[in-house]
């Protein structure tokens, strides 16, 4: 039932919609850098007071790219395209692994529907960004992780870091686990081969003294987090400040909690929902946050199959809804609550989003307060309630 509805979505997004692209293309400046880096012209000597696509890539993302230019523009994005569909579909498969299921279970085409029905990927497929091989990275970093496989998990996640840093959060998780041999390779790949793109590109350090400072700065368009939106509409700079301090205390609360409660009861549980809050919570408070990166809370939304997950409700959904959704909001008759509902969505979704954790997760550590168990982890007595089926979250 499900798998004609999947192979029509993938069609759809991508033959009709991603060929047809949109103003927005990711792909152009990568393309123009591969052909620079090929051609050994400058690379970072973009205008960056437009509000165009720039290419922001390390040298070793242009090294990893450069093999696109061999091919003339419209081939080369759809051998990007095509590609970047393989991942997605390898990455629903790596996922049922990750949860124990197989190919051939109801779980994989219904993976496959949600990834496409939602406006991360589909905006991911129609602006040809590199979105799809981030969170193909980021599940094969998962998988191998739990199964101690150290050094290549590094080198999964390495592999990212070499484009793109979004993942670079969760170096902290290999660290929590006592599995720091997955930062040999989750640095040493990023390091070796930025190591042989320098002497490659006719402008390196450009990359530091030009586009690394644009990176870090809070632009007020096509910028999610906190202070993008806060600075496209004017908000308070007390405010802004304000509500970055308690996302990142929130986040600081549910870390602790999940290491202390989670860890050694539900690895999985603990691993896929530490990820998502480490990941919102440098989308919110970071200087730069887009909303298709939502795509990279895939594994925390399956978590929904396990006791214990906390978006088991209601709130989660909607918050979920909210950074996930393909609808827009634009309307001609309530003009200016329209814009503001389109703009805010993705915002809004994260936020609700890290509420509802700190919320689950604050309201079974006070249930085992009231137990006079606080202090005790579920492993030091037999009479330590199953927090991962905490009822004050469930009901």
């Amino acid at each position: 039932m499900l798998w004609p509805i999947a192979v029509m979505l993938m069609f759809q997004r991508t033959v009709i919609l991603a060929i047809n692209g949109a103003r927005t293309d990711d792909f152009v400046p990568v393309y123009n850098a591969s052909y620079n880096f090929l051609n050994r012209l400058p690379l970072y000597a973009e205008n960056y007071t437009t509000v165009d696509p720039h290419y922001l890539y390390p040298p070793s993302g242009a090294l990893l790219m450069g093999p696109l230019a061999l091919l003339n523009p419209d081939h080369a994005r759809w051998l990007f395209l095509a590609a970047s569909v393989i991942a997605l579909i390898a990455s629903a498969y790596l996922l049922c692994r990750l949860f124990g299921q197989g190919a051939g279970t109801w779980l994989f085409p219904t993976i496959l529907v949600f990834f496409f029905l939602t406006e991360s990927v589909t905006n991911t497929l129609v602006f040809a960004n590199f979105n799809a091989f981030v969170l193909l990275g980021l599940v094969a970093f998962m998988l191998l992780m739990r199964a101690h496989r150290d050094l290549w998990a590094g080198v999964m996640i390495g592999l990212t870091l070499c484009v793109k840093p979004v993942l670079a959060p969760l170096l902290l998780l290999p660290l929590l686990n006592r599995q720091p041999k997955i930062l040999i390779t989750a640095i040493g790949v990023p390091v070796v081969l930025n190591a042989v793109a320098w002497p490659l590109v006719t402008d390196p350090m450009d990359f530091i003294q030009r586009t690394a400072p644009y990176i870090f700065e809070s632009r007020d368009y096509y910028n999610s987090s906190i202070t993008g939106l806060g600075a496209y509409f004017g908000v308070a700079g007390w405010l802004i400040l304000l509500l970055r301090i308690a996302f990142l205390a929130m986040a600081v609360f549910s870390l602790w909690f999940l290491y202390r409660y989670y860890r050694e009861r539900d690895d999985l549980l603990w691993l896929t929902t530490s990820s998502g809050v480490l990941l919102t919570t440098l989308w919110l408070v970071g200087s730069l946050g887009q909303g298709y990166y939502s795509m990279l809370l895939f594994p925390m939304v399956l978590t929904v199959l396990r006791p214990g997950s906390v978006v088991r409700n209601w709130p989660a959904w909607l918050a979920l809804y909210g950074c996930l959704t393909f609808d827009s909001f634009t309307s001609k008759r309530w003009e200016p609550l329209g814009r503001w509902l389109d703009y805010s969505k993705v915002t809004f979704g994260w936020s609700l989003l890290m509420v509802v954790v700190f919320c689950v997760l604050l309201f079974r550590w006070l249930d085992l307060r009231a137990a006079n168990l606080a202090g005790q982890g579920p492993s030091e007595s037999s009479t330590v309630p199953d927090v991962t089926n905490a009822a004050t979250v469930e009901g």
